[in-house]
């Protein structure tokens, strides 16, 4: 499993000629990271004195994050699964008109999971920001350039995602899926760069 590597031996993996882990997998990490430091940014929050006032909201931005940056995880092999899985579909033979029909349906089938996956991705990405912009606004001072960071790992995270939902829909001949999917990838792109911005805008040095 690619989560179970080291940093090293990860870096190694991308590096090389295969094309997994990609920028599916990497949006994932990214997306983890983010997660592990608003975790971080909370962690250093709770029990603080002069934060007395959002323990409870602290505890549980913290617990939400955790929650996030296990599924993350999670989500690295995910992705690079769903694009072994198109991959495998392509090697289908197809020597005769049943099998290639078959071959066509199998492609398609899993280039619209090689989709979906990295949209699940972006989805969650963004919910990154709530906590990330408690966070900055509401925990530990000396932390909130954490909390900036991660701020922009999650616009990164989403916004590399969301490319690689693009690059699947291009291949995808359902157009109501394609025109469904093409909707939301428009207003996630949109939102998580106005969300940023604001986040960003309240970090004080």
């Amino acid at each position: 499993m690619l989560a179970n590597m080291s940093v090293v031996d990860f870096l190694d993996e991308t590096a090389s000629n295969s094309p997994v882990p990609g920028g599916g997998s990497i949006a994932a990490l990214s997306a983890a990271f983010s997660a592990a430091l608003s975790q971080m940014v909370a962690n250093l929050t709770i029990g603080k004195k002069g934060y007395e006032d959002v323990q409870m909201e602290v505890e549980r931005a913290a617990l939400e994050a955790e929650r996030l940056r296990g599924m993350f995880v999670e989500y690295i092999d995910k992705d690079s699964d769903a694009f072994n899985d198109v991959m495998k579909a392509f090697k289908l033979p197809k020597d005769t008109e049943e099998n290639a029909e078959l071959r066509k349906e199998a492609i398609q089938e899993a280039t619209r999971l090689a989709a979906l996956v990295p949209l699940e991705i972006a989805r969650e990405a963004y919910k990154i920001m709530d906590i990330a912009s408690f966070v900055v606004q509401k925990g530990n001072r000396n932390a909130v350039t954490d909390g900036a960071v991660a701020t922009m790992l999650s616009r990164t995270a989403v916004l590399s995602a969301l490319y690689n939902v693009k690059i699947n829909l291009s291949s995808i001949k359902d157009k109501k899926f394609v025109e469904k999917v093409s909707a939301e990838v428009e207003e996630l792109e949109r939102n998580v760069k106005l969300r940023e911005e604001e986040i960003l805008s309240k970090v004080v040095l």
